[in-house]
């Protein structure tokens, strides 16, 4: 199989591309400098060149909070760039995996969402990643909407190198506990991704490690698993406040709980838990 990758810089584009490798597969991983995805003359040239069986589009604009006052470049990025692939794998009548998020819905409620519940983002960065779930369906047939949350992964930053980092200079940290999710391991996601894109199980699918808790229970793992490798992290207290503790341009979901049920439904593999994602990947990365 041929997949062609884009943001194979990021985190999850990274784990893709070696997963795929690693399995035998031809894997095209590109970034902005290969292929500027808000260009569709540029987009349609690359795909067709690469000849792909698949595309799995992982570049996006992720920055939250720049988004609020950057709403058109966000959309440039999340909309005009994923309809540009769309519209190529359309010409090429090739499968798709376009990437989303939790953003999509309101975060309201304690129930985890399910693929098909109603889409009504709280933030520009949201209301993109919607607009780019919608140009996918509207122009394809053959293709996969993957929504994860809170990643992370060897590659790039995220909120377990952050911690890590914190914990090296501060002895008492605050982490907020009223936005519950599921911290996912890009290398789980990853394998579990090309599982998904060599079947023709077309549709929208969540896919987060197993089991849920706050950024602060989060936090508190993060750092009695630390503390068996590094003693330093020991020593470290975390207390829980309110988001409001932490005013932010975008409003956050409250709820980013998902239901990954749809995966075994349809014969994929669920992902391990995270606190298990979590041990192994802290044995893989430097800290």
């Amino acid at each position: 199989m041929k997949v062609l990758v884009t943001g194979v810089k990021g985190q999850l584009g990274f784990d893709i591309v070696n997963e795929l490798q690693n399995r035998g597969h031809i894997a095209f991983g590109v970034g902005r400098q290969e292929m500027d995805i808000t260009n569709a003359v540029a987009v349609e040239k690359v795909i067709t060149k690469a000849n792909p069986d698949a595309v799995i589009h992982c570049a996006a604009w992720t920055a939250v909070d720049a988004a609020e006052d950057a709403v058109e470049k966000c959309r440039l990025v999340n909309v005009t760039g994923t309809e540009n692939i769309a519209k190529a794998c359309k010409v090429q009548d090739i499968k798709m995996i376009y990437i989303s998020t939790d953003y999509v819905f309101d975060g309201q409620g304690t129930r985890p969402w399910l693929p098909d519940d109603k889409r009504n983002p709280l933030n520009v960065y949201g209301q993109t990643k919607y607009e780019g779930e919608l140009a996918v369906e509207n122009n394809l047939s053959k293709y996969f909407i993957v929504r994860i949350a809170w990643v992370f992964g060897v590659n790039g930053k995220n909120f377990v190198k952050t911690m890590l980092s914190l914990g090296k200079t501060h002895d008492h940290l605050t982490v907020v506990d009223d936005q519950i999710g599921s911290p996912t391991y890009t290398y789980d996601l990853a394998r579990l991704l090309v599982d998904i894109v060599g079947s023709d199980k077309y549709g929208r699918y969540h896919a987060t490690n197993e089991g849920f808790c706050s950024w602060y229970e989060f936090a508190c793992e993060i750092f009695r698993q630390a503390a068996e490798i590094n003693p330093i992290y020991k020593s470290i207290s975390v207390d829980p406040v309110n988001s409001s503790a932490y005013p932010a341009k975008a409003k956050r979901p409250s709820n980013s709980r998902m239901s990954n049920e749809k995966l075994s439904d349809n014969g994929f593999r669920s992902l391990s838990s995270w606190q298990d994602a979590l041990s192994r990947y802290l044995k893989v990365i430097e800290f």
